[in-house]
C-alpha cells in the first residue's frame, strides 16, 4: 500500500511538473535587451499607451494610462487607468513594482494581485524618458509608452526595429 501511494505521489508530481513545463513562456526576453544604465527617477509620472500586443489582461480596455512613484522602501507604485469599453466604465487599479536586480537596470516585477509578480522589462527609452518599449518575459507583451500622445517617426522606427529583431511580431501590434 505504501509502495502505491508513493507511485501516485511520484506520477502526480511529474504530471504537475510537466503541465509547468508545458505552460511557462519558452522564449524570454534576453538579459542584453534590458536597458542599462536605467534612470528610475526619470521613469517616474505618468505615461500613455501608445501601441500594444493584443492580449487578456487589456481586454476591452482604451485609453489606459500608468502613473509610476516612488515609495519610501524603493519600490515603486503603479497605477493604471482605463476605459472598459464593455462594462462602459472607468477602471482603476494600483500595484506595486521592484527592481529584480540593481535599480540602474530596467528589469523589474510589478504586482496588482499580491504575492502574484509579473515581469515588467524596459527594452529601450529614448533620452529623455517620454518614449519607452516594454515587455513581459516573452514575446506574448509588448507595450510603447508616451507622455504625450504621438511619437515621432524615429522613435517609432527605432521601437519597431529593436522589437522586431528581438522577436516580437510587431505586425499585430495595436495602435491606441
Amino acid at each position: 500500500m505504501k509502495k502505491e501511494k508513493w507511485l501516485i505521489a511520484a506520477a502526480a508530481g511529474v504530471g504537475a511538473a510537466g503541465l509547468a513545463y508545458a505552460l511557462w513562456p519558452k522564449n524570454h526576453i534576453p538579459k542584453k535587451a534590458i536597458v542599462e544604465p536605467f534612470d528610475k527617477t526619470k521613469y517616474m509620472g505618468l505615461w500613455r499607451e501608445a501601441a500594444r500586443l493584443p492580449n487578456r489582461i487589456e481586454k476591452n480596455l482604451k485609453d489606459l494610462t500608468e502613473e509610476y512613484s516612488l515609495n519610501e522602501d524603493g519600490s515603486i507604485k503603479v497605477v493604471t487607468r482605463a476605459y472598459n469599453f464593455d462594462k462602459n466604465k472607468p477602471v482603476e487599479a494600483a500595484g506595486k513594482a521592484k527592481f529584480t536586480g540593481s535599480d540602474t537596470r530596467g528589469k523589474l516585477k510589478v504586482a496588482y494581485f499580491l504575492p502574484l509578480y509579473l515581469d515588467y522589462n524596459v527594452l529601450d527609452v529614448d533620452d529623455d524618458y517620454q518614449f519607452a518599449l516594454v515587455s513581459g518575459n516573452s514575446f506574448d507583451y509588448l507595450w510603447i509608452l508616451a507622455r504625450e500622445n504621438d511619437i515621432p517617426n524615429d522613435i517609432r522606427i527605432r521601437f519597431l526595429l529593436k522589437a522586431t529583431d528581438l522577436g516580437f511580431d510587431v505586425g499585430k501590434l495595436e495602435w491606441m
